[in-house]
């Protein structure tokens, strides 16, 4: 009888070390991205003429909201059939080199999570933007797994801290801002309407952009909080900004934290932002 208790709780220490364990690795590849990876052969892309092109990057090593990133690809392949445009798409980083980046109007990081880019990459997206590029974040592309001063300062200009657990997907009103005045950004698009999503909790408001659109974040629950960790309990306060945009140096960035789960590219409102944010980026 004592061998079988012996035996029993052996199996359960080692279960619960293998259940901290992975937890331990899922947490570090959601903070830091894992396994990481670069792709630096340039792509073979047959650039069409007279068509503005859109480089559209679903590159993830952090979490990966598959869902989301599944259903948004047909989403954009029908906003380049109703404007015209050329969009390419790819989860390898090959693409960013300074000949290949400068034939591109926009970029659009689609909810890539992760270290994505590796130094040259990254120096040559940077230098893209202040150069008169564009670059358009999604949800997850706003998290704190990318590591990179440059691109939380200019895309984010805020620190990503949690998203609401309990419960997770929300919904509630998105309102346009007041202070938007640029009307490429607001067309067609109405002064509120309700969106579900997990919405993004930033250390602090957004700083050195323009806000397009915000939520009441005292109409949602953005408490963070599970197993062990219980400094996760806090909001942005009532004006919680979910998207946003600025210019840097002779480019533009666009952000909005919305996004997270296949149904919001079936919301026609959600889906206008960011064709307007594209027009916006692209003109």
């Amino acid at each position: 009888m004592k061998k079988v208790a012996k035996v029993f709780l052996y199996s359960l220490l080692g279960l619960i070390l293998l259940l901290v364990a992975s937890a331990g690795l899922f947490i570090y590849k959601v903070k830091n991205g894992f396994p990481v990876s670069y792709e630096t052969e340039p792509p073979a892309i047959d650039f069409p003429a007279n068509k503005p092109a859109v480089l559209l990057f679903s590159k993830t090593t952090g979490y990966r909201h598959g869902e989301s990133i599944d259903a948004s690809k047909p989403v954009f392949r029908q906003m380049a059939e109703r404007n015209g445009w050329f969009v390419y798409e790819t989860e390898e980083g090959g693409a960013f080199n300074p000949e290949q980046l400068k034939q591109f109007r926009a970029v659009v990081f689609n909810n890539s999570t992760g270290r994505v880019l590796n130094d040259e990459q990254q120096q040559a997206l940077s230098q893209y933007v202040e150069a008169g590029g564009a670059l358009l974040g999604i949800h997850g592309a706003g998290d704190d797994s990318h590591h990179w001063p440059w691109y939380e300062n200019n895309l984010l200009g805020a620190r990503f801290s949690h998203h609401p657990l309990n419960p997770q997907l929300q919904p509630t009103t998105v309102h346009l801002d007041t202070t938007t005045t640029d009307s490429t950004l607001t067309r067609q698009l109405p002064p509120a309407w309700t969106h579900t999503d997990e919405w993004y909790v930033f250390f602090t408001q957004p700083e050195g952009v323009r806000v397009l659109s915000h939520i009441d974040g005292d109409k949602i629950v953005a408490n963070g909080n599970v197993l062990l960790i219980n400094d996760k309990n806090f909001g942005m306060g009532k004006y919680h900004p979910v998207a946003w945009y600025r210019t840097v140096g002779q480019g533009k960035t666009f952000y909005t934290s919305m996004g997270h789960h296949a149904p919001v590219w079936q919301d026609p409102h959600f889906v206008r932002l960011l064709e307007n944010a594209l027009y916006w980026a692209i003109d």
